[in-house]
């Protein structure tokens, strides 16, 4: 029974005073027949896409696959003719011809009621797909015409359906409506089978859809696996069509060995039982039975990193898992945490954080699996019985699967193969757990930017691209550059830490270094694969470091992270070096800068041809940029008319990562490595300047 929707106009009706808003008992609607499937095709057949249409194929193969399961067929054969429509053959018993009702006969009833079949309780089949009685009914339902033969008790029965309605069609071509099997042709009394061929009524599909012959040979392939032995053909008799021929003896275990895949292990084939208990409706009661389970699984894993997991209930596909796949899951998992990975040398440092035991993803990465139980009347979620239900089956996967697989790691697969699967769960964890700290670091990374600028950056009142970021060493540089800038445009950040090697760190060291965060932070445009240039605060990125080896080594440091992290500010040319003096002298009311050793002497040489005495000359030595008064600073680094920037080029970029890291071995706290630095360029060193 089905409830109209509320009408929505407002027009009365012709011969009532009942208006089309009115609601009452007048409003029900009884779609009787097979009306509702074509009024709801998605509750049946999960819609009217691609899916939907091949449904209607899958639910006739499974029924010709469920006699082959029950020991009474071993040939299916699906046709595609030239007119679009489909037929599907088994030589199984044949669908029962004899009259249901006084009426009707069963055949007619197969085809026309729903919930009508062999298939409820376990009269006909112990176990089989179809428990819900409507396949063939809605096969029919959403078919513009159907014919069904059956052979059985030495003749060919035919029944005809068009828009649903059974009946014959006669020489000329004429359809009359009767529920009388035509007597097509005589037949060996021992020959048996059925043959349904139908025509899907378009009108209730998207436009322009077909069968897809790849999609029908891939279900016929995977359903032959689930009955060893049972032949299937797919014969395609449409323009360029071809023929196919599916056949396994192996079951399951052949499923999984055709996996394309470099194989680590050979295939682990389980098998085990197990029962339950639950009510169900006998003789209008309800009474409790116990129902008996068989489980059959095959895997392997290879050296690639997707899954795959094919699940079974009874013939039927079951593309969305459900209870029989989370305890195959389960126990796999439980499993390898036991017996695998637990102890393992390889994970000694991600157990002391807790982050050694294995997921679900690291068990599966590489995993090729065949899952199936075989049991009474399961519970499906929809008639398209995607997913499994019923839940005690999770328990007994579980406990068949963790039994069968523990035996195997125990003493039953080959030690060779075994080590494989330890090493390949092992590298799953260690990536998966890399992965995850590498993505929280970006995520924290993205998100430095809009925590707030550092404490310690006195910002500008100004950004774009006029604006310049002044990137000193320490407070001590950090004061005169503050009172020396101009705050209009210019921001200064000093440096209280070590900057982080970008080049020799991961991610997350990367994040969690002070001052790289807060150079982030400042600049505000993200950083690594999120850095985005037009969201930088600043216009110029401007370093100013000591001259000297620890002035040298933090340059290094801060270009190496900017190539790592902020490489478009590198790339577009935004990222400069001051180039702050060595040395001054007052030569009268004059402020003479030097900036080398050789421009010192050559200003001396030029200072004395004015008649002064080159003793009298106070050069003054600068240790830092915090030894400089405000003026100094301001004049030689600050001013923009006065001082001298150095822009920093990729190529520079490149140097400094190099030149980062021989900082990291000489000036760094591994001992072996300098070591070893030393004795690999002891060739270089002249003996003869060395005061030993």
């Amino acid at each position: 029974m089905c409830a109209a929707k509320k009408p929505t106009g407002t027009r009365p009706d012709k011969g009532t005073n009942r208006t089309a808003d009115s609601y009452d008992e007048k409003s029900i609607q009884l779609l009787e027949g097979l009306d509702a499937v074509r009024k709801r095709p998605g509750m049946y057949i999960g819609g009217t896409g691609p899916e939907g249409l091949h449904h209607l194929v899958w639910e006739l193969i499974d029924n010709s696959v469920d006699e082959a399961a029950a020991g009474h067929a071993n040939l299916v054969e699906v046709t595609l003719h030239r007119d679009g429509s489909v037929e599907v053959a088994d030589n199984g018993r044949g669908i029962p011809i004899g009259r249901k009702d006084g009426k009707r006969t069963a055949l007619e009833i197969v085809f026309t009621e729903l919930h009508a079949g062999g298939k409820f309780g376990g009269g006909a089949y112990g176990s089989s797909g179809g428990l819900h009685g409507v396949g063939a009914s809605v096969v029919n339902a959403l078919a513009a015409k159907l014919v069904a033969e059956v052979d059985r008790d030495g003749h060919t029965h035919r029944l005809t359906f068009v828009d649903r309605i059974p009946g014959k069609v006669n020489a000329n071509g004429r359809f009359t409506p009767g529920s009388t099997l035509e007597k097509v042709k005589k037949i060996p009394a021992k020959r048996t089978g059925t043959r349904v061929r139908f025509w899907p009524d378009l009108d209730l599909f998207d436009p322009g859809l077909a069968i897809d012959p790849e999609l029908v040979a891939e279900h016929a392939a995977l359903v032959c696996f689930l009955v060893p032995g049972l032949k299937v053909k797919v014969l395609d008799k449409r323009a360029g069509g071809e023929s196919r021929e599916f056949v396994a003896k192996g079951g399951l275990a052949d499923l999984v060995a055709m996996h394309p895949g470099n194989p680590l292990t050979d295939v682990i084939t389980l098998h085990g039982t197990g029962t339950f208990e639950e009510k169900v409706p006998v003789g209008g009661k309800m009474t409790l039975v116990e129902r008996e389970v068989v489980v059959d699984a095959a895997l392997r894993w290879t050296s690639g990193y997707d899954s795959r997991i094919d699940s079974f209930v009874n013939t039927i596909p079951t593309p969305d898992g459900g209870t029989h796949v989370s305890g195959f899951d389960r126990a796999l998992t439980k499993v390898c945490n036991e017996l695998v990975v637990k102890d393992n040398r390889k994970l000694a440092k991600l157990a002391k954080k807790g982050q050694d035991r294995a997921e679900k993803g690291d068990v599966q990465e590489g995993l090729v699996a065949a899952v199936k139980v075989t049991f009474p009347e399961p519970q499906f979620k929809g008639q398209t019985k995607q997913e499994l239900g019923t839940p005690p089956i999770q328990s007994i996967v579980y406990e068949v699967v963790r039994n069968g697989f523990s035996n195997w790691l125990s003493g039953g697969g080959r030690k060779t193969h075994i080590n494989a699967v330890r090493d390949k769960v092992t590298t799953a964890i260690q990536t998966r757990v890399s992965a995850k700290a590498a993505l929280e670091a970006r995520r924290k990374a993205a998100n430095i930017s809009s925590a707030g600028r550092p404490d310690k950056l006195a910002d500008s009142r100004k950004h774009g691209p006029e604006a310049e970021l002044l990137i000193v060493e320490g407070d001590s540089a950090a004061g005169p550059a503050k009172a020396g800038r101009n705050a209009e445009t210019m921001a200064v950040l000093p440096l209280r830490g070590k900057v982080v090697n970008a080049s020799k760190s991961t991610m997350r060291q990367v994040i969690d270094n002070a001052e790289a965060q807060a150079l982030f932070a400042a600049i505000g445009a993200g950083s690594g694969r999120d850095f985005e240039l037009d969201q930088a605060r600043y216009g110029r990125i401007i370093i100013l470091c000591d001259a000297d080896v620890d002035g040298s080594h933090i340059r290094c440091l801060l270009l190496t992270l900017m190539y790592h992290y902020m490489r478009p500010l590198l790339e577009s040319g935004r990222v400069f070096a001051a180039q702050p003096p060595l040395y001054t002298v007052k030569a009268g009311d004059d402020t003479i800068h030097a900036f080398s050793d050789a421009e010192k002497d050559a200003v001396t040489a030029e200072l004395v041809k004015g008649g002064r005495k080159a003793e009298n000359l106070q050069w003054v030595r600068f240790k830092g940029l915090g030894e400089m008064d405000t003026e100094e600073l301001a004049v030689t680094c600050l001013d923009p008319e006065t001082r001298i920037l150095r822009r920093i080029t990729m190529d520079d970029a490149h140097e400094a990562t190099a030149a980062a890291d021989l900082f990291e071995t000489l000036m760094g706290n591994d001992v072996a490595r300098r070591r070893q630095y030393l004795l690999d360029n002891s060739e270089l060193v002249d003996r003869e300047i060395l005061d030993v």
